[in-house]
């Protein structure tokens, strides 16, 4: 079969190389999956670059996300068949014709959520909605975002209106701007514009910010701190920049404030089984009824997997950049 394939790390662009490599066999308790969609998501690059919380070993084949269709089950699977149209994330290998998983990791997909959504409805919606969850807002509070037109960004625009939280959201560009607006989150604010920081100060008109979810990293952090309300805590979500936080002491010592991070997949794999399948159930249901749409905005074959990833790091994207198996 023809997979993606590392054979050192580096950058996405020079050690991404599509392979002929033997098809896997699923074993006890797993499955074989034919890939439809499978996303490129920010950290299956870090994983390519060897800065994520894990490395592989070498060859690996990237890929943690994907839907499609079961064509193989293993001894002892009884809960999916042949022929079921699954989605499926925290696996390895999925940037390929096929790959193996744990059969409990795959969720069935009713045929009214379309493969662009399912490809990437477990991974990230998921973590928009536990990262609320360990938030501990109410409704009617205000959190800022930073990256707000990213997957996440909007994932949480959506999540948190639903539950009354109300969000500030930072983007960058007029277009980005327009795009969340469109969409009905507000209010947003461009950081290149002029005195974007004094006006997100003033735009809760007094009411205090007390969560902010920093994407980007870098001085972008110390933004956030600086919206901050005293006693507010800064999550780190992610690092965009790929810079290290940057952030002025003295507005966390005299603000009292609280750092701390949030790793999707180690909150995954800490969170209780029926939690897991409440929100599992939420998500599917959203998708279902059309409330959850997650866009496509590129689709690349398996070989042109070093493109597809340039094109998933230039800004300004309104949607995921997926790869397809075979021919589309």
């Amino acid at each position: 079969m023809q997979a993606v394939v590392i054979d050192e790390f580096g950058e996405p662009k020079d050690v991404l190389t599509a392979q002929q490599v033997p098809a896997p066999e699923p074993g006890p308790g797993e499955v074989r999956i034919a890939m439809s969609l499978s996303p490129i998501h920010n950290h299956d690059l870090a994983i390519i670059r060897g800065v994520y919380g894990y490395r592989p070993p070498l060859p690996a084949i990237p890929g943690t996300e994907a839907a499609g269709v079961v064509d193989a089950v293993g001894p002892g699977v009884d809960a999916l068949q042949v022929g079921q149209r699954v989605a499926i994330a925290g696996v390895r290998g999925a940037w390929a014709d096929s790959f193996v998983a744990r059969a409990e990791q795959a969720v069935p997909m009713p045929d009214s959520v379309p493969d662009e959504t399912a490809c990437q409805l477990l991974a990230m919606p998921l973590s928009a909605l536990m990262l609320l969850d360990d938030l501990q807002v109410r409704a009617g509070e205000w959190i800022v975002v930073n990256a707000a037109n990213g997957a996440v960004g909007r994932l949480v625009n959506l999540f948190a209106k639903e539950r009354g939280v109300r969000v500030l959201s930072l983007v960058r560009g007029q277009s980005s701007v327009q795009a969340l607006e469109k969409l009905g989150y507000g209010p947003v604010l461009d950081t290149e514009s002029v005195g974007w920081l004094a006006t997100g100060a003033d735009i809760t008109g007094g009411e205090p910010i007390v969560r902010a979810v920093d994407q980007v990293s870098g001085p972008a952090a110390g933004d956030l701190m600086a919206l901050l309300a005293p006693r507010g805590e800064l999550i780190s979500f992610g690092a965009l920049s790929g810079k290290p936080l940057i952030i002025d002491t003295g507005a966390v010592i005299f603000k009292q404030a609280v750092v701390k991070g949030f790793w999707g997949q180690q909150r995954s794999s800490d969170i209780d089984r029926a939690d897991y399948v409440r929100l599992i159930t939420e998500l599917v249901t959203l998708a279902a009824n059309g409330t959850l749409r997650l866009d496509v905005q590129a689709d690349f074959a398996l070989t042109q997997a070093a493109e597809a990833a340039v094109v998933s790091e230039t800004p300004g994207r309104n949607g995921k950049v997926v790869l397809h198996a075979g021919t589309r």
